[in-house]
């Protein structure tokens, strides 16, 4: 069962010069799994998240401005500020996930491990504590 100690920083690659940064970001060398889904959040007016994945790993960046990302694994919380573009943060599947405190300019980047199935999702926190103590 996966836990907040499995959960991990990763940064990428970035190249500065005279006209900006660019950051790359490849499948299987900077994240640990293929990317098969990739979705950005943007204009956020509330919160967001509110479930956990059943078999998504995901990364999660903060592409543009800054959001607290809230997690859960059952036992243990953290929070994590994401505001670093070159930084993304590592989100095993069966971690409880909220996002909140939306900067106006915030654009949050998420990519996936699989593709979307609401049915593989759990989406309440009373739901998602039934499961992991289904599976214990």
């Amino acid at each position: 069962m996966p836990s907040i100690k499995d959960i991990s920083w990763k940064s990428f690659a970035s190249v500065f010069d005279s006209r900006g940064i660019l950051t790359s970001i490849e499948s299987n060398i900077d994240i640990p799994f293929e990317i098969k889904r990739i979705f950005y959040m943007h204009h956020v007016i509330s919160e967001r998240g509110g479930h956990a994945h059943i078999d998504t790993d995901q990364i999660v960046i903060a592409i543009s401005g800054s959001f607290t990302i809230k997690l859960f694994d059952g036992v243990n919380r953290e929070e994590f500020k994401m505001d670093d573009p070159t930084k993304g943060l590592y989100i095993p599947r069966m971690i409880f996930i909220e996002l909140c405190d939306f900067s106006n300019d915030a654009v949050c980047l998420v990519l996936a491990s699989t593709n979307y199935d609401i049915k593989k999702s759990i989406r309440s926190i009373d739901d998602f504590l039934r499961s992991i103590t289904l599976e214990q």
